[in-house]
C-alpha cells in the first residue's frame, strides 16, 4: 500500500464521494484536521468491493461467485444425500454463529445433512479429538478452521485420506495442498479489514495521537493479516498517529485478557488516545477497561460486527469503527465449494470477500448485510440519532 498524496483535485474528489454517500459515515470524528477525514473516506471508497489480502500460500483471491453451482450441478448434489460436519476453532460468538448459520442454510438447500458441529474452545488437542470423533460419522464434507496450523495438520490429513472433502475457513494446516488434500479456503479480506479499521481510527482521531494495539499472540494467519493491515495503514498513511503500546493476547478468555492488557496500557499512559483490538471480543475487554478508567473519550477500533461493539457504535460510545467480515456469506460460499467438490468441480484455492466499513452511521444496515436479518431490538433501540 502506497502513501497517497492528496492534491486539491483529489481532495475535491474525496469530498464528492462523501457527499454522494460513498463513505462509511462521519460520526465520531475527532476535532482535528478535516483533510484527514476526507482522506480516510476516499481511501475507504476506493477499497469498496476489493480484496487486499493474499491467501495462506500467497494465492491471488477469487470472488465468492467462483463457488456458484448451476441448476444441473445442484441437482446432482441433491441426489447424493451427502453428509457434512462443521469443526470450529471456538464458538458462541457472533462470527462463529453466523458462519454456522450460513453453512447450515446452504447445506439444507442442497440436501446435505449436517451431522456434527464442534467447538474446540481454541485448544488444538480438543480440535484433534473433535476431528477423530467426527470421522466416525463418515462425513462427505468437513468445513473447519484450524486452531493451530501445525498441531492439527496430521488430523486433517487423516480426514482427507478417509475421503472427506475439506473446506477451510480463513486458515489452513501446514503441509496440506489445495486441490489435493483440501478443496479450498474461504476468508474475509483480513488485511483489508485491518486497513479499514485503521482509516476509521484515523478519522476519529483527526489524524493525530498516541495509540495502543492489542493483537492475537498465536500462529493464526488471518489475525496476523489484520494486524499487519492496521499497522501498515497507520504507519504509512497517518504518520502523526503513533502506535506506542502493543500487547499480545492468547486466550481463550480473550475479553478478559484484552481488558487486562488495556488496563496496563491506560495505567502506563493515561492520555492514550485510542486502542485497537484484533476482533470484537477483545474490543469488549478494551471497552470494560476504558469504563473502569473513566476514559469514555477513548477511541476503539476493531474488526467483526459482534453485538456488543455494534451497540457501542449505535450509542456513539467508545467504538468508533470497524472492518466487518460477512461470515454468513462466507459460510454459504464454503458449503458451495464443498458441494462442488463432491461432483468433481475444481475450486479456486483461495476465495475472499471484501471488507465492510462500519461506523455509527451505517451500523444498523451493516448488521442486516452481515447477518441477513434485521438488527435486533436491543441494537436498534440503542441507536442514537
Amino acid at each position: 500500500m502506497k502513501r497517497t498524496t492528496f492534491h486539491l483535485a483529489a481532495f475535491a474528489t474525496a469530498l464528492t464521494l462523501v457527499a454522494a454517500g460513498c463513505s462509511s459515515g462521519s460520526a465520531n470524528t475527532g476535532a482535528a484536521d478535516s483533510g484527514v477525514s476526507a482522506k480516510a473516506d476516499a481511501a475507504l471508497a476506493q477499497m469498496k468491493g476489493k480484496v487486499l489480502s493474499k491467501g495462506p500460500n500467497g494465492e491471488e483471491p477469487s470472488p465468492a461467485t467462483a463457488a456458484a453451482l448451476t441448476p444441473d450441478e445442484l441437482a446432482k448434489v441433491k441426489g447424493l444425500n451427502a453428509k457434512a460436519a462443521i469443526v470450529m476453532h471456538y464458538g458462541g460468538n457472533d462470527w462463529a454463529n453466523a458462519q454456522i448459520a450460513g453453512l447450515k442454510d446452504q447445506f439444507a438447500k442442497m440436501g446435505i445433512n449436517v451431522v456434527a458441529v464442534t467447538d474446540a474452545n481454541f485448544k488444538p488437542d480438543k480440535q484433534v479429538s473433535d476431528i477423530e470423533t467426527v470421522l466416525n460419522l463418515k462425513p462427505d464434507i468437513i468445513v473447519s478452521i484450524p486452531t493451530d496450523p501445525v498441531a492439527t495438520a496430521s488430523a486433517y490429513k487423516r480426514a482427507a485420506a478417509a475421503g472427506s472433502k475439506l473446506v477451510f475457513m480463513d486458515n489452513v494446516p501446514k503441509g496440506l495442498t489445495a486441490g489435493t488434500d483440501y478443496v479450498g479456503v474461504v476468508s474475509a479480506d483480513n488485511y483489508g479489514n485491518g486497513a479499514t479499521s485503521a482509516h476509521l481510527m484515523a478519522k476519529a482521531l483527526g489524524g493525530k495521537g498516541d495509540i495502543g494495539a492489542i493483537f492475537h499472540e498465536a500462529d493464526f494467519f488471518v489475525t496476523k493479516q489484520r494486524y499487519q493491515g492496521f499497522k501498515d495503514t497507520i504507519t504509512k498513511e497517518y504518520p502523526d498517529i503513533k502506535i506506542v503500546e502493543e500487547k499480545g493476547i492468547a486466550g481463550p478468555d480473550f475479553a478478559g485478557d484484552a481488558q487486562a492488557a488495556a488496563n496496563a496500557m491506560l495505567s502506563k499512559r493515561p492520555t492514550l488516545a485510542g486502542i485497537w483490538g484484533v476482533w470484537d471480543v477483545p474490543a469488549e475487554g478494551i471497552m470494560a477497561a476504558a469504563r473502569a478508567s473513566g476514559r469514555t473519550d477513548l477511541k476503539i477500533a476493531t474488526e467483526d460486527l459482534g453485538k456488543n461493539v455494534a451497540i457501542a457504535l449505535a450509542k456513539n460510545e467508545l467504538v468508533v469503527g470497524l472492518g466487518a467480515q460477512v461470515p454468513f456469506d462466507q459460510g454459504v460460499t464454503e458449503a458451495l465449494l464443498g458441494a462442488g467438490a463432491l461432483i468433481g468441480k475444481k475450486a479456486p484455492p483461495y476465495v475472499a470477500l471484501s471488507s465492510l466499513p462500519v461506523d455509527h452511521s451505517n451500523v444498523l444496515d451493516a448488521w442486516k448485510q452481515v447477518y441477513h436479518v434485521d438488527a435486533p431490538a436491543d441494537l436498534a433501540g440503542a441507536y442514537k440519532k
